[in-house]
């Protein structure tokens, strides 16, 4: 599924019909990035305009945007390139990193991805308002579908896989977002199907590099974006409200439906209550809280091989299985803005906890489809070297307690002129110890104590409406229960890219 299948879901987008030009803000959360492209003529008159200026491309009546980010790149502790991987490279330290390299690399600024989006007033004040989007591996042209990234990897040892990891990008032809709905500038939006969770739309507001993948952990992974797990940064079947009141707003959301309509949980709702401070000095300060909850959550990952007490694995490097582990997850994000002139100041935090499930598994049950459309079950699939499900990773009657993972951020982005900006940001997690044995002897292990550290700078310079290039740097370590199983504990990786938004 390379060219034909991103096509496809082109074709697809155009269920929505036609309708009266839309804008990419028209469309954006109360807090989210900015348009894809900048503001410009109303509609491209030819091919010079459409690549040259900042103008929209209209057909119809329906917007057509889309981003594709390219680039290459170096690492100290890198693995091979993965076209279903949303990021393609591994940037940020994982299991299966382990020597230098240069390498591709996509989507570091950005996820490259295409879609259409639609406003047309109904009356009243109102308007039917629609999105549909689809992000993609610019080299290989796959879409996004990191948990199958995963499957790939089964029975294959660590220090031979691809890049791979966990994401709500499944591959489907909506996995961007998929919604519908309506607006009003008094009442608010209300939109309904695949959408951002409430914490990935804080996490794209107030991470100082946009969720970046190849310069901020909390992009690359989507652990903070999704209160917990990563597959709930996306929800497929979910209704979501917005709404602005003065300088205050407030947001809602709650996904109904569970692992069978594409989800991550068997439920979830958030909550946000923000605004912004005018006057306070010579800026703007914006404050937001965002409150989240998921029932039995889905989080998929590969393990087996054996460790030394440094978390090490050691010995022969054994095929890789696949488990699926279920938790309630509950999470509070605190969020800081400051802007002032040129300059740019982010502050982000957010607490999570990790709880048993309420509806554990049993080996009675099957098991269940995931998000990517990949079947998870006890002891099956031995074929390709096995998957699991862990319903008792954080149960007292197993010897652990509640997992608590606190994730903090700051940094600033300064505009040195109107088309150049300089970025600097730090990431720091920290883990609980939540198991009752002891750490003393084997300080690495998955359920002790433990910290990340990464730092990243980025230029980027916009040299045209739709063009810009950018370099930077990330560095990532891991250390203790978080570095249980990883070949290499940091990677240093530096990407040199280029994006064009449309």
């Amino acid at each position: 599924m390379k060219s034909r299948a991103l096509l496809a879901a082109g074709s697809a987008a155009l269920f929505f019909g036609c309708a009266s030009t839309a804008y990419a803000a028209d469309m954006a959360p109360v807090v989210t990035k900015a348009p894809p492209a900048p503001s410009g003529p109303m509609s491209c008159t030819s091919v010079q305009d459409f690549f040259l200026t900042g103008c929209q491309l209209t057909w119809y009546g329906v917007r057509i945007f889309g981003t594709i980010d390219v680039g290459g790149g170096y690492q100290t502790h890198g693995a091979p390139f993965d076209p279903f991987f949303i990021t393609g490279a591994s940037y940020f330290i994982q299991k299966m990193n382990r020597s230098s390299m240069w390498t591709i690399a996509p989507n570091g600024l950005s996820q490259s991805a295409i879609g259409i989006q639609i406003k047309e007033p109904i009356g009243a004040g109102w308007s039917f308002v629609a999105q549909l989007e689809a992000g993609f591996d610019p080299y290989s042209l796959e879409l996004a579908n990191s948990p199958h990234s995963e499957f790939r990897n089964i029975g294959i040892p660590v220090d031979a896989q691809s890049t791979n990891g966990d994401s709500s990008r499944g591959g489907q032809f909506y996995n961007s977002q998929g919604f519908v709905g309506v607006s009003s500038d008094t009442y608010g939006t209300l939109t309904v199907f695949r959408q951002n969770a409430l914490t990935l739309d804080g996490v794209l507001a107030y991470d100082p590099m946009g969720g970046a993948y190849a310069f901020s952990p909390i992009g690359f992974s989507g652990v903070t974006a999704g209160g917990g797990d990563t597959q709930n940064a996306k929800y497929s079947t979910s209704a979501k409200y917005r709404v602005n009141i003065g300088d205050f707003r407030l947001a809602g959301l709650w996904q109904f439906g569970g692992y069978e309509l594409n989800n991550g949980s068997r439920g979830a709702w958030e909550a946000q209550l923000g605004g912004d401070i005018h006057n306070l000095g010579p800026g703007v300060l914006s404050l937001d809280a965002i409150f989240d909850f998921e029932r039995d959550a889905v989080q998929l990952s590969l393990a087996g091989a054996p460790t030394n007490f440094e978390g090490t694995p050691i010995g022969t490097m054994l095929p890789q299985t696949m488990t699926a582990t279920l938790s309630n997850n509950t999470s509070v994000m605190a969020l800081a803005k400051y802007a002032v002139d040129r300059l740019k100041l982010y502050f982000g935090y957010e607490w999570m906890q990790f709880a048993p499930p309420s509806d554990p598994f049993t080996i009675p049950h099957t098991g269940f489809t995931n998000n990517a459309g990949d079947f998870v079950c006890f002891e099956c699939n031995t074929a390709t070297g096995g998957t699991n499900i862990n319903s008792t990773q954080y149960s007292a009657s197993a010897g652990f307690s509640d997992k608590i993972l606190q994730v903090v951020w700051f940094g600033a982005k300064y505009a040195i002129t109107d088309n150049l900006d300089i970025i600097g940001a730090y990431y720091h997690y920290d883990q609980n110890r939540f198991t009752i044995a002891s750490c003393a002897n084997a300080p690495a292990r998955a359920q002790c104590a433990g910290t990340m550290d990464a730092a990243s700078a980025v230029i980027d310079w916009r040299f045209l409406p739709k063009w810009d290039t950018y370099i930077g740097t990330f560095f990532s370590q891991m250390n203790g229960g978080l570095d249980n199983g990883f070949l290499a504990r940091s990677n240093l990786a530096t990407t040199a890219g280029l994006r064009f938004r449309f």
